[in-house]
């Protein structure tokens, strides 16, 4: 199996050996022929200042000059579960500045490989290489608020909300800000009920782990139930106006 997994630690009480245990547990249950994937997102490579326009004080530009450029080994502040996938051996990144992916196994590479700067968990994404290996989608201790894949979704509808990513990038050596669009943040308001209808519409039974609510969810079904909903939630937000 290849699976993408979204993850609270503390959700499972105390786990002896911690989150490199559950990293060791995740790659051994998938074995040699499968891949674990998770988020190693870096919203700490962000604009401080996104309001500030034209030629920014001195204040501003010092804040902005604070910002890490991306690169492979920066630590992500999603969970101590990904990031213990990240830094195990063999693992690879993809290359976002803002919304990686960490994956190990057999197939980690090719679905790291070219995550395109715009819409980056949209089409040509490592989202939907996932799509294309029928992956798989394990919430372990969160909810679909945390569920990346509901992003993927809301990218493939005709209207999706929009957002301004910004970050430091090295352009010929020299650091340079770069703009780009991407889908919205959801702010708890659809993807919780989303993910929820569809749990309920699949016949998805929920087991416990520890303390902890784990599912699993075929990503491809997933997907095309989530961006047929969304479409109908987003369009009902519009004609509200």
């Amino acid at each position: 199996m290849h699976v993408i997994v979204h993850s609270s630690l503390s959700s499972l009480g105390r786990v002896t050996g911690g989150a490199a245990a559950v990293a060791d547990s995740l790659v051994h249950a998938v074995g040699e022929q499968g891949t674990v994937v998770v988020p190693a997102f870096t919203p700490q490579v962000a604009d401080p200042d996104p309001s500030a326009a034209g030629v920014a004080d001195e204040q501003v530009r010092a804040r902005r000059a604070a910002v890490p450029v991306f690169t492979a080994d920066l630590p992500s502040p999603v969970g101590a579960i990904a990031e213990a996938v990240r830094c195990r051996p063999g693992a690879v990144r993809s290359r976002h500045p803002q919304a990686s992916v960490a994956a190990v196994g057999a197939r980690a590479a090719e679905v790291v490989a070219d995550q395109p700067w715009r819409f980056a968990i949209g089409p040509g994404s490592p989202f939907a290489r996932l799509l294309d290996l029928d992956a798989h989608i394990l919430l372990i201790g969160v909810g679909h608020d945390r569920n990346s894949f509901l992003h993927h979704a809301e990218s493939l509808t005709a209207r999706p909300r929009l957002k301004l990513r910004r970050f430091p990038m090295l352009l010929d050596g020299e650091r340079v800000w770069w703009e780009t669009l991407d889908v919205g943040d959801d702010g708890g308001v659809h993807f919780p009920v989303v993910g929820a209808e569809y749990e309920r519409a699949a016949g998805i039974t929920a087991t416990t782990l520890g303390a902890a609510r784990v599912v699993l969810l075929p990503a491809r079904s997933f997907v095309a139930y989530a961006t047929t909903r969304l479409s109908e939630l987003l369009d009902a937000d519009r004609a509200k106006g």
